[in-house]
């Protein structure tokens, strides 16, 4: 008989962070789920996140405090992101498909025909503040948000992000020019003079700041903590990575086994999910020297993610500190699932050690798999493994402590969600040009516990990846010229058993609501 997940004998709040989550939670246990006014929002986004990568998802990781706050919120068991980096972004900052706003293909132009959240928040009343990256080509404080720090960019060094500091070696990085932003002021390059520097940390600081600078302010705040971590490349704090050592030594079958088995003990996933055949080659196919340097790739991928969630408990103990929690909603994703893509400089210090600033190392496709349990492939890719993201809401005396929700979400639902929780309108025209309707679907009823299904299809398209979802039924394709597989992920949450031979009526439907989608964009 599984054991309730959320119970008072199975949550230990030792910490100062745990004391913050107890205050945020306790009261009378009553949950009337009344709607406040304007509540605040964090929207916090990992990068190339796993699905399995945290600990109330399945990990083995230690990340308390987003575990803290699954047990006393919601975890989504089904929210979607588009499978790659900047789409996924795209789509979380303005309500609308990548495809709609100009950001399928590439980052490099101006947001068209959309609005982003700060623009929309800030007619509001909303303060407005983003730390961390962005992967677009303006800057934040240029569309609707009052303070911006961060990377503007896409991937960068972790330690130094620019160029090579007095006394320290040559940091690993695949463009020295990544542009970074500290409000209206463009870095190109940014060599960070501090040498504690660490994007999680420094993203984190900044917001930290900025929450104690408009403390006294008397309107509600809007923070979005986009984080780059665990993105490539792989590197962590030396303490960081002590707390993982050996504990991957097992590989890759043991402990994607172990997750599975977490995942149906706290019932992240159901009865009725099966694991699906690995893609990543035996443990013991591997030398010894292979294995070790696998293991310690897993070991500082997990610090990172670690250190994300010491950093996040820095945030939850400032809104407690500023009176702020009570009245925040906060809301937790991945961009896309664990990634299979590798890079390999050829400026690097391959004799370093993985971890260290001077070394570039990827994760790969075998931990990647790991990362995404129990769902197939990765990054890119529009199946399961691809674009379904860990979500976690927390929302005092609105979402149920300990509970789960099969509504589909996406990233162009948080749009539809803040206008209606901020009394914000949603504009048909901003700046000259015509703007697309939102796309989305307020989750309010999902975080009430009132809806488990949405009123309109999803549809996916990034690169090779292709993808509608319709209820239950999901035509998934990798390739322009290769035939729809279709799964019933209500009774096949890992996509295993193709039903497009069986039921061919409901592969035309899609296909024919896909070309009817791609008709639809706005070119």
């Amino acid at each position: 008989m599984r054991k309730p997940f959320f119970s008072a004998g199975n949550v230990v709040l030792k910490s100062a962070i745990g004391a913050t989550l107890l205050s945020m939670t306790s009261g009378t246990g009553v949950y009337a789920r009344k709607i406040p006014v304007q509540p605040n929002i964090v929207l916090i986004c990992a990068d190339d996140l796993g699905w399995s990568d945290i600990g109330c998802y399945g990990s083995e990781v230690k990340t308390p405090n987003l575990d803290r706050l699954a047990e006393s919120g919601m975890r989504f068991r089904q929210f979607h992101n588009t499978s790659k980096c900047f789409p996924s972004r795209a789509c979380l900052l303005t309500g609308v498909y990548a495809q709609d706003c100009g950001y399928d293909v590439s980052f490099t132009s101006p947001i068209r025909n959309a609005v982003t959240l700060g623009e929309v928040l800030r007619t509001a009343g909303y303060r407005t503040l983003w730390a961390g990256k962005h992967h677009g080509a303006e800057n934040p404080v240029t569309r609707g948000f009052d303070r911006y720090y961060g990377l503007k960019d896409g991937a960068c060094n972790y330690f130094n992000p620019g160029k090579p500091r007095e006394g320290e070696g040559l940091p690993a990085q695949k463009n020295p020019l990544r542009e970074w932003c500290i409000d209206s002021v463009l870095y190109k390059p940014y060599s960070p003079p501090q040498k504690d520097f660490y994007t999680t940390d420094y993203f984190t600081n900044y917001a930290l700041g900025w929450l104690d600078e408009y403390k006294n302010e008397q309107k509600p705040f809007f923070l979005y903590l986009a984080y780059n971590a665990p993105h490539d490349p792989l590197m962590a704090w030396p303490a960081d990575i002590e707390k993982y050592k050996g504990r991957y030594d097992a590989g890759y079958e043991t402990i994607r086994r172990q997750r599975y088995e977490k995942q149906r003990q706290i019932g992240v996933i159901g009865e009725n999910c099966r694991l699906s055949e690995p893609t990543h080659v035996p443990w013991e196919s591997l030398t010894e020297d292979q294995q070790r340097e696998e293991a310690r790739k897993m070991e500082v991928y997990t610090a990172m993610i670690d250190r994300l969630d010491q950093n996040i408990g820095r945030i939850l103990e400032k809104l407690r500190e500023t009176g702020k929690d009570q009245n925040t909603l906060i809301l937790f994703v991945s961009d896309n699932g664990a990634s299979a893509e590798m890079v390999d400089l050829k400026n690097d210090d391959d004799s370093a050690p993985v971890g260290s600033m001077i070394r570039w190392v990827s994760l790969g496709k075998e931990w990647a798999n790991v990362g995404n349990t129990p769902f197939r492939f990765y990054k890119n890719y529009s199946y399961q493994g691809g674009i379904n993201t860990p979500c976690i809401a927390w929302w005092p005396s609105v979402i149920t402590p300990g509970s789960f929700s099969n509504y589909p979400g996406h990233f162009v639902d948080f749009m539809a969600t803040f206008v209606e929780l901020s009394g914000a309108r949603y504009p048909t025209q901003f700046r000259g040009q015509t703007i697309v309707p939102c796309r989305g679907e307020s989750l309010v009823p999902a975080f009430k516990g009132e809806k488990t299904s949405r009123d309109h299809p999803l549809f996916w398209e990034w690169k090779q990846g292709r993808a509608v979802r319709k209820g239950a039924w999901k035509i998934v394709r990798h390739g322009e010229n290769v035939p729809w597989s279709l799964y019933n992920l209500q009774e096949d949450p890992a996509e295993i058993d193709d039903r497009a031979t069986e039921k061919p009526e409901i592969v035309s439907e899609l296909n024919q609501l896909f070309i009817q989608w791609k008709a639809g964009w706005s070119r």
